[in-house]
């Protein structure tokens, strides 16, 4: 399975694709950071670390993960 990992400085985001069920809870809860229109589509800088553990929290499938 493959997996990206995406750093805000403090925490890294983990994303395995394959997982993913496009609930798109993480685009409505911070559009600032997840916009599968750009690339890269995931910008951690662009919330703190406390909003984005929280986000992830809600994730239904697990596809977004927290390494510290």
């Amino acid at each position: 399975m493959s997996q990206h990992e995406y750093t805000n400085g403090e925490i890294t985001i983990i994303w395995k694709p394959e997982l993913c069920q496009h609930a798109g809870i993480c685009v409505k809860l911070l559009p600032n950071v997840y916009n599968p229109k750009e690339k890269p589509w995931l910008k951690p800088k662009n919330a703190t670390s406390q909003e984005l553990i929280a986000q992830i929290s809600k994730c239904p499938s697990a596809a977004l993960s927290i390494k510290k």
